[in-house]
């Protein structure tokens, strides 16, 4: 990740007890409490925003929308070409 120039804060606080836990992990992975505190936050934060995007199928529903994507009987309905070709005219 390209460095860039710290110019926002986030302050809390916590118990004693949590921040010894921070600092006994962050002493584990060699980072500083604060490099520690930084990564963790972005890693955690990403991971919910990509999870909130991401659709989970249960296996019989996979098997589902395969055997529907591959089934050549089916025509796309109007509104899924008219969708189509927005999608062409916008990304060419």
């Amino acid at each position: 990740m390209p460095e860039s120039k710290s110019d926002a804060r986030l302050n809390f606080r916590i118990n004693s007890e949590l921040k010894k836990t921070i600092e006994d992990a962050a002493a584990q992975t060699g980072q500083t409490v604060s490099d520690f505190a930084v990564s963790t936050l972005i890693q955690v934060s990403r991971k919910i925003l990509m999870d909130e995007q991401v659709t989970q199928l249960t296996e019989r529903d996979r098997q589902l929308f395969a055997e529907m994507l591959d089934d050549e009987s089916t025509k796309p309905n109007a509104a899924l070409m008219k969708a189509a070709k927005q999608y062409k005219k916008q990304v060419g």
